[in-house]
């Protein structure tokens, strides 16, 4: 769904990078307003769902995701609306709202695997089942009705996919990021204390200490709306513990989705806690200790994003270690205009990911301008650039560390090559590198 998105975008945006970071704060605005409407009708205070809103806009996690050409975002908007649809439905119990439910889940599972969790969470929305009413017979065996539909239509939609000749790679591609269930039952609780505490350490970050303790408190503050904020925790924790032992590689951005849902009970507790202090000073003191924090990581993100406050995973990914982008536009710069003069050869460390692609997308329709990944890296590789250099300008572009290489994302010393870029991350150590094959 978010490439989908994309391919609009593009028709308007031609930059392939800012039409996808665009697609992404079209997700944050969804998000917000998702928070608003979930806040409003899950506590029956508009002020909850104005103050979700405003909360998620100053939210270190959104103002990192918000602004990246992935797909967490639009998750993170999915899964907000998912969860309003399905409390609306279970109070109301209409069939518009499940056709509504169906459409966003669908879309949801059209983005990423990982919502499929705003689906088998569905069955939790019972927990505002209203169990005293005297219809209540007719209504549940309703609710049930229409619950299956949702499950029909979403799946059906999911299906499209079923049309890819790459349907597989679904699967496939999950498996490395989660263990498969037959696998899992080798070691089930081999990595879930290192998992657990990785997650949570980053929960930490994003969400911050102040926050986190009124979370826990507000299930003794005020017990009323009980129901309400056992039904969202359940939303945050459910993913969040099955992440936790089926992790196998995971970052960060996995848990965008998963916090969502705990935004409202939060800004309840801090509405209810506002209105037992004494004083307006206490209640700009409560203010300023749960804001503080997140508005100095934002801060931090917008100006010296490689030294903000947020997990480490995040930073070394998007601009400190050798997996972020940096360099990239210079490097398109260059080998357009040298592409002017001629036919030019380009080579890069790797066949996938950021190397050749991030290159290809932008110059991939340039005649002049042929790009091929390699690896490993070796000296059958360099022999064969050499060849090629005796025929037209040969580039080769050094990103990762290198085992076979000198260190630092840098070529071997034994092949000769000469820099003509080369572009420093925050990590000293770290360098996005073009050199031209001598002939």
């Amino acid at each position: 769904m978010f490439i989908w998105v994309l391919m609009v975008v593009l028709k308007f945006i031609k930059d392939p990078l800012l039409a996808g970071r665009f697609v992404s704060v079209l997700a944050g605005i969804a998000t917000t307003a998702g928070l608003y409407f979930l806040g409003a009708e899950a506590f029956k205070n508009k002020w909850v769902g104005f103050l979700s809103a405003f909360f998620y806009v100053i939210y270190p996690f959104g103002i990192v995701y918000d602004r990246m050409a992935l797909y967490d975002s639009m998750v993170g908007a999915f899964a907000v609306w998912s969860l309003y649809l399905e409390i609306l439905l279970v109070r109301n119990v209409k069939t518009n709202l499940a056709y509504l439910s169906a459409l966003v889940i669908g879309g949801a599972l059209l983005t990423k695997t990982n919502a499929f969790f705003d689906l088998y969470l569905l069955p939790f929305s019972l927990i505002l089942f209203d169990w005293k009413s005297k219809e209540r017979m007719q209504k549940l065996i309703k609710w049930s009705g229409l619950a299956i539909l949702v499950a029909g239509l979403s799946y059906l939609y999911y299906s499209i996919l079923r049309l890819s000749p790459f349907f597989h790679i679904i699967d496939e591609k999950n498996t490395i990021f989660v263990y498969p269930f037959r696998e899992w039952l080798s070691h089930p609780l081999t990595y879930f204390v290192s998992n657990w505490k990785g997650l949570f350490n980053w929960l930490l970050l994003y969400m911050t200490f102040p926050m986190l303790i009124l979370l826990i408190a507000s299930f003794f503050l005020n017990k009323k709306y009980l129901k309400e904020k056992i039904l969202l925790f359940i939303w945050f924790f459910a993913p969040f513990l099955f992440l936790a032992l089926f992790g196998k590689t995971i970052y960060p951005r996995f848990i965008l989705f998963m916090t969502l849902p705990l935004i409202p009970i939060i800004v309840d507790s801090a509405i209810h806690l506002s209105t037992k202090l004494k004083s307006r000073s206490a209640v700009v003191l409560l203010g300023i200790v749960l804001l503080a924090m997140p508005l100095w990581a934002d801060y931090k993100i917008y100006t010296d994003f490689g030294h903000a406050p947020i997990p480490r995973s995040d930073k070394d990914q998007y601009s400190n270690d050798w997996p972020a982008g940096g360099g990239v536009k210079e490097s398109v710069d260059f080998f357009n205009k040298e592409a002017e003069k001629g036919k030019i050869y380009i080579a890069t460390e790797g066949t996938f990911g950021l190397l050749p692609y991030a290159l290809e997308i932008y110059l991939v329709e340039n005649p002049n301008i042929k790009i091929v990944g390699y690896w490993p890296m070796n000296e059958d590789v360099f022999q064969n650039l050499i060849k090629i250099s005796k025929e037209q300008p040969t580039y080769f572009v050094f990103y990762q560390p290198c085992p076979n290489c000198s260190g630092f994302n840098l070529a071997p010393t034994t092949w000769k090559m000469k820099t003509v870029l080369s572009y420093p991350k925050q990590n000293p150590r770290r360098f996005y590198t073009v050199y031209q094959v001598n002939k």
